[in-house]
């Protein structure tokens, strides 16, 4: 699935998920972290494993 997906990084006390706002000790926030344009993510979830490419980073 080729979803685009916005997500802003925040503290966990900050975090809405429902509104793309993850927090930083998530899961995909981990992931995120320090990565740049273009780069290929993989997170591993309860569901499985989901692959993220960083398209942008504001």
């Amino acid at each position: 699935n080729k979803e685009e997906c916005k997500y802003t990084i925040l503290d966990y006390v900050e975090s809405e998920p429902d509104c793309g706002k993850i927090s930083i000790s998530s899961p995909i926030g981990k992931a995120l972290l320090g990565k740049r344009k273009g780069d290929i993510v993989e997170v591993r979830v309860p569901a499985g494993h989901i692959k993220y490419k960083v398209l942008d980073i504001k």
